[in-house]
């Protein structure tokens, strides 16, 4: 299936516009978490735990209204069965107490009438503590290692898996600055988000060099910056097709999916744009500036 005819784009004669857009990106992304900082959710900050049950039936909605009017108010809810609801509060200045006394008082203005008792009230840990963020640092890296490997032997060419891992970074560098700048809450649901975009944008990577490797074979008279174009194009109605999918259903779990499900979306929005603008307009240009470059040294050596 082809969305068009291939076309005949030239990417790699606006290569330095891409790395130009990338480095704004890059470099707005380092200020908003230097300067902002990320808005740590409940699973890396802790807070409190409240089960509150309802004389009458709520909607979960409601309550989740309700709260929202508080303000700057971080919370989940669970439902447990028709009345009951758990509330997770992240972590602020108060006390334990003086926090469950404030959702408590908020409830009973936003539902007068409606008898609310609190079964329970205890503090949580953060879910993700600093032993698991080390673990998930050094699985990352590990991962980030083992692509290079991999793609070097596949494609003969540690540079190749190299400009990969660059792209992975870039994609979930990027939509983490994004998600920062917007003051999104970083949760485990988030961090779920960038491993799918790092898993969506590896992959369209590594088609795209294969497509490469198959045409160095094919076109052997043409030069490389030729043979690359050609394989951008060759398989752009792919990938065009195969993000919209993706891209698709995350819209529409943005409009329709409900707040729960509301931030995992927009950033796999975000992130899946970026993992085709990387393969395209990063991974091979990174490629053919480096190939480039070595073989204008090689020419060089060979005059001397």
């Amino acid at each position: 299936m082809k969305l068009f005819k291939t076309p005949n784009i030239d990417f790699i004669s606006r290569r330095y516009l891409s790395f130009a857009f990338s480095i704004i990106l890059m470099t707005v992304s380092i200020i908003a978490i230097a300067v902002k900082g990320p808005n740590y959710g409940i699973d890396f900050t802790g807070g409190i735990l409240m089960q509150v049950s309802f004389a009458q039936e709520v909607k979960l909605d409601d309550v989740r209204k309700g709260l929202n009017d508080a303000g700057n108010l971080s919370f989940e809810l669970q439902s447990i069965g028709n009345q009951g609801i758990i509330i997770r509060v992240k972590k602020t200045e108060q006390s334990q107490d003086e926090m469950s006394q404030s959702i408590l008082s908020l409830l009973q203005s936003k539902f007068p009438g409606n008898s609310i008792v609190v079964d329970r009230t205890e503090y949580v840990g953060p879910s993700v503590g600093k032993h698991l963020a080390k673990q998930a640092t050094y699985a990352f890296i590990f991962v980030f290692l083992g692509i290079i490997v991999y793609v070097a032997f596949r494609f003969k060419s540690g540079l190749w898996g190299f400009t990969g891992v660059l792209a992975l970074i870039h994609d979930v560098f990027g939509t983490f600055g994004l998600m920062v700048i917007l003051g999104k809450e970083i949760d485990l649901t988030m961090v779920a988000a960038f491993l799918t975009i790092a898993g969506f944008s590896i992959n369209d990577t590594i088609v795209l060099y294969d497509r490469i490797r198959e045409n160095i074979r094919l076109l052997v008279k043409d030069t490389f910056g030729a043979v690359i174009n050609r394989s951008i194009n060759e398989v752009l109605s792919r990938t065009i097709i195969t993000s919209l999918t993706v891209f698709s259903v995350s819209m529409i779990m943005f409009f329709l999916g409900g707040e729960v499900i509301h931030d995992f979306a927009l950033s796999m929005v975000i992130g899946t744009t970026l993992g085709v603008y990387s393969s395209v307009f990063i991974c091979a240009p990174l490629t053919f500036e480096w190939e480039q470059k070595k073989r204008d040294r090689f020419k060089k050596s060979l005059k001397k």
